[in-house]
């Protein structure tokens, strides 16, 4: 999905449930160690992305980063560009910190908030040139559609954080998601769905295979 103008969205239900798991020795270290690094704050307000990142090239925002195989993989393959990742399970984000770190790379940040709230309050309209949600929470009860990410308020929320010609990247394991996400993007007038009509693109070739 391609970009342009959106209106910002509130909400009240998540779209996730904190379910922190257990967290090694390295993850805690790296959250007391690496996050001064790495880490992002909630600012108090509007936050252009060369504040984060010292420089101005297109920023790419992934949304539940999980294991951060992806995020890292394209931080370290593609260097002319800043990655920021947003994942409210912490011990993810101490691995991804620790691996990033190890790496020696410069160009990626971390927050451990609501998506939302990070698109909503934090980033000024206009600022991404990506936002990839790759394999969401499919909350497939009905009884819980309405937790799903991908709702008309947010695909107009991220249209508006998108820059002119941006990229809205998703990919999901469960189809009647799939149809859902198709169905619900294709009716945001400010996004336009690259595969033409009801299609869908091939996985792209830097989206690193994973378990799902």
């Amino acid at each position: 999905m391609a970009a342009a103008e959106g209106e910002p969205h509130r909400r009240e239900i998540r779209s996730f449930v904190r379910r922190e798991g257990r967290m090694t020795v390295s993850q805690k270290r790296a959250l007391e160690e690496l996050w001064p690094k790495f880490g992002v704050e909630a600012p108090p307000a509007r936050l252009e992305p060369a504040q984060l990142f010292g420089r101005r090239p297109p920023v790419v925002l992934e949304i539940g980063f999980g294991s951060g195989d992806h995020l890292l993989a394209r931080a370290s393959a593609e260097p002319d560009k800043d990655f920021f990742g947003v994942e409210v399970h912490r011990p993810g984000a101490g691995r991804v910190m620790n691996r990033a770190h190890a790496a020696g790379l410069a160009n990626v940040r971390v927050a451990c908030d609501d998506a939302v709230e990070v698109l909503r309050d934090w980033l000024p309209e206009r600022c991404l040139a990506e936002i990839v949600i790759y394999f969401p929470d499919p909350w497939p009860k009905k009884r819980h559609h309405k937790r799903r990410l991908v709702q008309p308020g947010f695909a107009r929320l991220a249209a508006s954080r998108l820059a002119g010609g941006g990229l809205l990247k998703l990919a999901t394991d469960w189809a009647e998601y799939a149809t859902h996400m198709r169905a619900t993007l294709d009716a945001e007038p400010a996004l336009r769905n690259l595969a033409g009509g009801d299609g869908y693109v091939p996985r792209p070739e830097e989206r690193t295979q994973t378990r799902f």
